[in-house]
């Protein structure tokens, strides 16, 4: 077991048990063991090939892994994909919308296609939860990086889903971009929804996660709350020295963005 790793059971939406997955005779997940409660943000943080994807797509049921176990909402998804698929949502590493559409037209197109009753009132639920009321009626094409991915999360939740996975959700975005989806996740998770998400970005695990579990070489190597795996670590040397500004800091500053608490404004 890896660092920190919670003992299996108690209140879990997610649970993965010596989960191995290999392409041919390169292994890409080796026994891998975390669980996700139910209501959180869970953050599988790794570098590009350490195979976090790969552990998306078997707990999509879009991939059958070799040995071990993984159940999502306690119905195993090898032997209950279909229903698996009925309780989640998945959002790539790329926003899936139609910039041809409106936002609003795109949140009613897919409410349609689940057969679901009043899509219109649906959709303006969905526009004003994440703050893309104004642009409703705008082409997807005008939308900025952030408010596409917003769109695309948003167009994951039709259907009620209890668990979410976003691969990657905040690639390819701007700092400014990146904090709407940041508060767009965090009300996810105040809701209820579970959120599985996976990062290579540090700050991200640690601004959004209840708890973090690192993938490296297709391992957990460390699984706990970022209190947890600070304590990892020997104790830090206490040293006075003059905070100066990050880039990021200087950037958000000028640009209005600061407080990451409060969702930016939605540029075109």
């Amino acid at each position: 077991m890896s660092a920190l790793a919670a003992p299996f059971g108690g209140d879990a939406a997610i649970r993965v048990q010596g989960v191995e997955k290999s392409y041919g005779a390169l292994p890409v997940l080796r026994g891998v063991d975390f669980e996700v409660a139910r209501g959180s943000i869970f953050a599988l943080l790794g570098s590009n090939g350490a195979g976090k994807t790969t552990m998306v797509k078997i707990l999509c049921t879009l991939l059958t892994p070799d040995a071990g176990q993984a159940t999502v909402e306690d119905l195993d998804v090898v032997g209950r994909a279909s229903e698996v698929r009925e309780s989640i949502s998945l959002t790539g590493q790329f926003a899936a919308v139609d910039e041809i559409l409106s936002g609003r037209e795109n949140l009613v197109l897919i409410a349609k296609l689940r057969h679901l009753g009043n899509p219109g009132q649906l959709a303006d639920e969905l526009l004003s939860r994440f703050s893309l009321t104004e642009a409703a009626n705008r082409k997807v094409a005008t939308y900025s990086g952030g408010m596409r991915r917003r769109l695309d999360i948003a167009m994951s939740l039709i259907g009620q889903p209890k668990v979410i996975f976003l691969d990657e959700p905040t690639t390819g975005l701007d700092p400014e971009a990146r904090l709407e989806v940041w508060q767009a996740v965090k009300k996810l998770a105040s809701s209820g929804t579970t959120v599985l998400l996976t990062t290579q970005y540090l700050e991200e695990a640690e601004q959004l996660a209840d708890r973090i579990a690192i993938l490296h070489q297709g391992s957990i190597i460390a699984n706990g709350t970022l209190a947890e795996l600070k304590q990892l670590l020997p104790p830090a040397e206490v040293e006075y020295v003059e905070k100066q500004p990050s880039l990021e800091d200087i950037f958000l500053a000028l640009i209005g963005g600061g407080n990451p608490d409060e969702p930016a404004k939605d540029r075109s």
